[in-house]
């Protein structure tokens, strides 16, 4: 399995720009799944079924490989956050997180093919926020950045100006966790990591 492909079952651009930071060869296979159709009691069980339905419904596609799906849920006092719906949405979210710590939930499965195995796991990040005040809040809305963001930030964006500590993994915060990762996937039997890298260094030169 050490050549097979690796697939993303996301278009998120957060989650592809970690794989190629880490060298990784991969192909983005789309998930046809409704998110919101899926509920969980918790924000780790939410994370985790949302992951689910991605990569099964991403593998059913795929005759072999690696397929990753993931999915990140933003909860404050145990209450999910989700994508704002519009500016004004985004401005009560960030000023409901402002000056306070958060959750941060990604929920990673990992399915191999031919012959379906999975790996699935969640990585828990805490994040504390500077004090906003509307003005801010409202022109960080204006940006545009938050509206597809749950939790109405990006941490990897303009949004980072705002978060002032996390316990945890940075990466899991922006959507997929980059240690764990590498190291589910080469539990499960891949060993591309480096050799992508050294292959496309190779090229390169």
């Amino acid at each position: 399995m050490s050549r097979a492909r690796v697939w993303l079952a996301s278009t998120s651009p957060r989650r592809q720009a970690v794989l190629r930071q880490l060298g990784i060869a991969f192909e983005v296979l789309a998930p046809q799944v409704d998110e919101e159709a899926i509920g969980a009691a918790t924000p780790e069980q939410l994370a985790l079924a949302r992951a689910r339905a991605k990569a099964r419904d991403a593998a059913r596609r795929v005759d072999e490989g690696f397929v990753i799906g993931a999915d990140t849920v933003v909860a404050l006092d145990g209450e999910v956050l989700g994508k704002p719906s519009d500016a004004a949405e985004a401005v009560r979210m960030l000023e409901r997180l402002s000056g306070r710590r958060h959750t941060v939930v990604t929920g990673v499965c990992i399915v191999r093919r031919p012959d379906g195995r999975e790996h699935a796991y969640t990585e828990r990040s805490e994040v504390e926020f500077t004090a906003l005040d509307r003005a801010t809040a409202a022109a960080y809305a204006a940006t545009g950045e938050p509206l597809d963001k749950a939790g109405a930030y990006a941490v990897q964006g303009l949004g980072a100006a705002f978060v002032r500590r996390i316990e945890g993994s940075f990466y899991a915060v922006v959507g997929l966790p980059a240690a764990s990762l590498v190291e589910a996937l080469r539990e499960m039997g891949w060993t591309g990591f480096l050799a992508d890298a050294a292959r496309a260094g190779a090229r390169g030169r």
